[in-house]
């Protein structure tokens, strides 16, 4: 065998080598991802919920993370109504949308679909909202709200974060647009 040849061989089972490591690599981050979005309570908010009788509520496999579902209800919280003087918290029966002082927030659309999810986001950007607590992690962006347990994922490490994104990134894309949060003592549009 010609030497150019040996070399373009030996060349060529160097790369499928490092590719391989690095998809086997990646599905180590993927499987670790989803080890962490299970315990950290992620589908708890960011995963629709299917009832049956007799049984608490259960994430709806189907819409795994896709956020609160569009044009479904959600809680309203003004400080004035003497109905709700006493709640800290109202949320949905999904727990996709939550209403408190900060006004009402949603869970977010974390599949990657490009018009509704994190499609358009990088690793970089997933990984800095999480460490400042703002949305795509722009300074002057707006908070991300409550329930969302921000000051624990600013601890995290970049390994989970980054193992966290290669888990959200893994998942079919599914086309839900969230709402945006509405700010304390505005009366959200009627539905």
């Amino acid at each position: 065998m010609p030497a150019s040849v040996r070399g373009f061989f030996i060349t060529s089972l160097a790369a499928a080598l490092c590719l391989l490591a690095a998809c086997e690599k990646n599905a180590d981050a993927v499987k670790r991802g989803e080890y962490l979005t299970r315990i950290s309570g992620c589908h708890d908010c960011h995963t629709p919920k299917i009832f049956v009788a007799g049984k608490p509520p259960a994430p709806d496999t189907a819409r795994l993370l896709s956020g609160h579902p569009e044009n479904l209800p959600y809680p309203t919280w003004m400080s004035q109504d003497p109905n709700e003087a006493n709640a800290l918290v109202l949320t949905t029966p999904m727990l996709t949308a939550w209403a408190g002082p900060w006004g009402v927030s949603f869970a977010a659309n974390l599949t990657p679909d490009k018009e509704t999810g994190l499609g358009e986001w990088s690793e970089e950007t997933f990984i800095h909202a999480l460490r400042t607590g703002k949305h795509q992690g722009q300074a002057n962006g707006r908070d991300i709200l409550p329930p969302m347990p921000i000051q624990d994922y600013k601890e995290a490490t970049d390994e989970d974060l980054k193992a966290i994104w290669a888990y959200v990134r893994s998942r079919p894309a599914i086309k839900n647009r969230v709402p945006t949060p509405i700010p304390p003592g505005v009366q959200p549009p009627s539905s």
